[in-house]
């Protein structure tokens, strides 16, 4: 244990002691109709549930949900979180309820952002997320992004096609995390960067992730933390000015491109508009100020991270299935040849076509369902006093949502751990991501706060893997099975990340 660990317990553990009992009393009013679960001294508690794993963690909670039911509480610091496994009762918080369990937990003193996601429930939160829908995720102007979409497709083909002709097999979450990065620079800054720039982006965006684990102690007491744990401290904060110092820029240069254009009073045709270009003329009514470069680098950077894990892992997850089948593999490649005709494999499957092949809607529903990126969605906060299914919840209380239990609900799927694409069929665009109408999985999250991003992913998620099952036949590499184990990082990776062979469709 570090000694700054046990510096902290000793200064905090009487006022932790006086305050806990305080607590009890407090929630007193609550404890007898709160959500059942296993009894615990919540500071101890606290303690306990932080040192387990995420995977841990997990299973530890199934089996209280198998002891105590669909919903439960537990005492992870000095509040409840409540803890729901079960869809009915999502359905009925989130889309029945939406407004009540539409607030967001106050953010953890590492993750004080100024954001979309972990924003609250309010005027700033409708002002940011509207302008982030209307202007950057509205179909007519995802349409305008096609251009970018076929250039990344192009250097992810290329260094696939380059890594093969060296011989071995290829690794492909790392190519898989840089087209969606390029892909997301373009859409935030409106140029094509240079590679390295590009990669100076990524690398300091991932080792602020990597990174921010080491830090959760000063979320713990921060008054405290900030004097015991200085010299960490410090470290967040240059972490944190490291992004700053390669996104301000961008900012500033993409500036001075749009006054450029003002001054001239012209349309320029060949430009397209960035995020950050919505960003620089926004007006916080209620401040009535536009945003600071700081803040506009935390909502660039939530854009760059949230679109590049979860689409790169998705379809990493995507293409560890197809290997490992290979018989969906080639059911697939069929509809695709069906689809592009007599056209050869150098030539690309564009958007357009995707909407005619409903096998690849299904492969990537399924995967979505099997291998939900995040386990949790963001959690929630009851904005009020409220009883759900009998049980009293607090106003401020914090709820989890278990998506991959959800989508692995034996009640919903049949052999709900196997990977059955053609439990979709029939359903095709009729099948309801959204749960506005019944949740049986919700990857995205449902209700007021589901992922904006919901039908860009979608897309890219249907462009991309279209393409490289119609350019290249992937296979397992020699003697090894493609390993399926998950492991905790910024979203759930594969523990052992995709290696296979891939021989270019002639």
């Amino acid at each position: 244990m570090e000694p700054g660990v046990i510096i902290l317990f000793s200064i905090c553990m009487s006022a932790v002691i006086m305050y806990s009992f305080n607590l009890l009393i407090t929630t007193g009013k609550h404890s007898h109709r709160l959500p059942p679960g296993p009894s615990t001294f919540p500071i101890i508690g606290n303690f306990l549930w932080l040192r387990l794993s995420s995977s841990q963690f997990e299973q530890r909670l199934r089996s209280i949900h198998a002891k105590f039911g669909p919903i439960v509480t537990l005492w992870i610091g000095f509040h409840p979180a409540i803890f729901i496994a079960d869809r009915s009762l999502a359905h009925h918080a989130l889309i029945q309820n939406g407004v009540v369990f539409a607030d967001r937990p106050e953010p953890l003193v590492t993750n004080k952002a100024f954001n979309i996601s972990s924003a609250f429930y309010g005027p700033l939160w409708r002002l940011l997320r509207r302008n982030l829908t209307s202007e950057i995720l509205h179909p007519s102007r995802v349409k305008s992004y096609n251009h970018a979409r076929n250039w990344v497709l192009k250097i992810l083909l290329d260094r696939l096609e380059s890594q093969h002709e060296s011989g071995g097999p290829v690794y492909v979450l790392n190519h898989f995390q840089h087209a969606m990065f390029c892909l997301l620079v373009l859409m935030s800054f409106g140029d094509k960067l240079e590679t390295e720039q590009v990669r100076k982006i990524e690398d300091v965006h991932r080792t602020f992730l990597l990174d921010l684990r080491r830090f959760n102690v000063l979320n713990f007491m921060p008054s405290v933390t900030k004097i015991i744990f200085r010299r960490r401290w410090l470290e967040f904060k240059q972490l944190r000015r490291k992004v700053d110092d390669v996104l301000i820029p961008l900012i500033r240069a993409r500036r001075n491109i749009k006054k450029e254009i003002e001054m001239k009073q012209e349309t320029d045709h060949e430009f397209v508009l960035a995020y950050v270009d919505t960003l620089l003329d926004l007006q916080l009514p209620e401040e009535n100020r536009k945003l600071k470069e700081e803040e506009m680098v935390t909502l660039c950077s939530e854009f760059l991270i949230a679109g590049t894990d979860t689409t790169s892992t998705a379809l990493q997850w995507i293409m560890a299935n197809l290997v490992k089948n290979q018989n969906i593999q080639e059911k697939l490649y069929t509809e695709i040849k069906l689809v592009m005709g007599e056209k050869g494999s150098t030539e690309m499957v564009k958007e357009e076509d995707v909407h005619n092949m409903p096998y690849l809607k299904a492969v990537i529903l399924e995967t979505l369902r099997r291998h939900p990126p995040a386990h949790f969605v963001v959690p929630h906060a009851a904005t009020e006093d409220v009883v759900l299914n009998g049980w009293s919840v607090p106003k401020k209380a914090t709820l989890n949502f278990m998506v991959a239990e959800m989508g692995w609900d034996s009640t919903v799927w049949e052999d709900p751990m196997e990977f059955k694409p053609e439990r979709f069929n029939g359903m095709g665009e009729g099948f309801d991501i959204s749960g506005s109408r019944e949740i049986k999985m919700m990857p995205f999250g449902v209700g007021r706060r589901i992922c904006p991003g919901l039908a860009l992913a979608m897309l890219h998620l249907e462009y991309f893997v279209a393409n490289l099952i119609w350019r290249f036949k992937w296979s397992a590499v020699n003697g090894d099975e493609v390993d399926l184990s998950e492991k905790q990082e910024f979203t759930i990776v594969m523990k052992y990340p995709l290696q296979a062979h891939i021989n270019p469709r002639l």
